[in-house]
């Protein structure tokens, strides 16, 4: 797993390019980030952000960003390990996270597209159930996978590179 270099004196731009979950991990930690009462710049430094929200210990928050980034990097299964649990006919869950709009665009055929209607389904579920989410590319699926783990849901994956590296990799849908 590759250790992202993250320094007080970076932007938020910055680490977020190098950790793209951050502003996700930030609020899930210190409520930073995830509404416009804590909201932060691209130009803020980390070193800035942490002052801005009393946040005493920066070197915390750098080293939490990364074993958030590294917990990410566990969540993402490659779209052949999801074909070959697919093929072998695996126990588990996979659930396309695109919104109705996108998925006009075309079904993606080896998962179940979430009914956001009824979302309590999917919290009923057996917290110990493998699930592996996806999504156009990945991003939106880690998010979800995140939510479920913090959740309690302790077999989760996302989908890597999402449906679109699924067709690169592996192709066929099915």
């Amino acid at each position: 797993m590759n250790d992202p270099t993250i320094t007080p004196e970076m932007t938020m731009e910055q680490i977020l390019d190098a950790i793209p979950a951050a502003q996700r991990a930030l609020f899930q930690r210190y409520h930073v980030g995830g509404c416009s009462s804590c909201a932060f710049q691209p130009t803020d430094t980390l070193a800035q952000l942490c002052k801005d929200h009393n946040i005493l210990d920066v070197n915390e928050v750098v080293t939490f960003l990364k074993e958030a980034h590294h917990l990410d990097q566990r969540m993402q299964l490659d779209p052949e390990q999801v074909k070959t649990w697919l093929d072998g006919s695996e126990d588990f869950s996979f659930i396309d996270v695109r919104s109705g709009e996108e998925l006009d665009d075309g079904a993606f055929t080896p998962a179940e597209s979430m009914d956001y209607s009824d979302s309590q389904r999917y919290m009923e579920l057996p917290k110990d159930r493998r699930i592996v989410f996806a999504c156009l590319e990945g991003d939106r699926a880690l998010n979800v996978a995140a939510y479920f783990r913090g959740h309690g849901f302790t077999d989760v994956f996302c989908l890597k590179g999402g449906i679109r590296a699924w067709r690169e990799k592996v192709g066929a849908e099915g």
